[in-house]
């Protein structure tokens, strides 16, 4: 008979349980996931799940900077176009998402690899989150988004940055339905969203590596403004104008996110093309510095200055894996 400790596991079995490992890289946007990504996954045979809250939506794909089936070297990719703009998605349900795919990534015998910027997501599966089924209340929301509708959403976002700070600096003001809904918890339980974030466990369920990209502040936001410009090249004008044609409701996610809420005002003749690009580019740069201030929060975090030569932050990262996971890479 094996020996047991305390009466519970035997030793031997105990020694043979081995945690999933997951493999993630996050950093915000433009500082160079995507090509990091691409290198990473075909070394380490991973399959990569997308950890970005905007590109689970079809027909949002210049605004979201999503990767085009044809660049992604063979690669699978997971959670990309998986809902229809008008529906809603959240962080629990790319949880659930993540969760299995994570599962069925590792069943295929290779590593799963989630691959964004969108803080709570990556976290609440990197961590296994418990999101409190607390109901709703939709008369305090239809409430919030008429205040929204005739004050602005700035407004709107005000009243949540004095009641949860942490909750107003992480979420951008055009992002109504997140914002309705912190607010929301706090109307219905009394305790803020990010007190309720802080409570959470921080043991991770997996064989958690995380590598973080940042760089140089001034030349991110120089290659923000890049990714927009190049946007605008793309068809982002028609893209946004294709989605206002479906008759999306205000509130829909596809209105709020960056650069669609911005060339709609465009396209609904409230400004210039010219303003709405400049306003994109402001607020691209916020949601930058939002991000990082999320991630820096974030425990177990390798980072790499995406400054540097990149071929050496490929073997930076590499080593980094390598001693993680205890495997040569040949």
């Amino acid at each position: 008979m094996s020996e047991e400790i305390n009466g519970t596991q035997p030793v031997n079995e105990r020694q043979n349980l081995k945690k999933q490992p997951l493999l993630v890289l996050i950093g915000p946007t433009a500082v160079g996931k995507t090509r990091m990504s691409l290198d990473i996954a075909k070394a380490w045979n991973a399959e990569i799940i997308s950890g970005d809250s905007m590109q689970v939506y079809r027909g949002m794909d210049i605004g979201t900077a999503k990767i085009p089936l044809e660049e992604r070297e063979g690669i699978p990719h997971h959670l990309i176009d998986i809902c229809n703009p008008d529906e809603a998605y959240s962080a629990a349900d790319f949880q659930a998402g993540a969760a299995l795919a994570i599962e069925q990534i590792a069943e295929r015998g290779k590593l799963p690899f989630i691959v964004g910027g969108t803080g709570l997501y990556v976290e609440s599966v990197c961590y296994q989150f418990q999101f409190a089924d607390i109901g709703s209340d939709e008369a305090f929301r239809q409430e919030q988004e008429r205040f929204a509708a005739e004050n602005g959403a700035e407004a709107l976002h005000e009243r949540l940055a004095v009641i949860d700070p942490p909750a107003g600096e992480r979420l951008h003001p055009n992002d109504l339905r997140r914002v309705i809904r912190a607010l929301e918890v706090y109307h219905l339980t009394g305790q803020t969203f990010s007190e309720q974030q802080a409570g959470q466990t921080k043991e991770s369920p997996y064989e958690l590596c995380m590598i973080g990209l940042t760089m140089d502040r001034a030349e991110l936001y120089r290659r923000i403004e890049q990714r927009v410009d190049l946007m605008m090249e793309q068809g982002l004008v028609e893209e946004v104008r294709q989605l206002l044609e479906r008759d999306l409701p205000p509130a829909a996610v596809a209105m709020q996110g960056l650069g669609y809420k911005e060339i709609a005002d465009y396209l609904r003749g409230n400004c210039s093309l010219e303003a709405a690009v400049e306003r994109l580019k402001r607020d691209t740069r916020r949601f930058a510095k939002r991000q990082l201030s999320w991630f820096r929060h974030m425990k177990d975090i390798h980072w790499i200055d995406m400054g540097e030569n990149f071929h050496n932050n490929l073997q930076t990262v590499h080593g980094i894996l390598a001693g993680k996971f205890q495997v040569n890479l040949e």
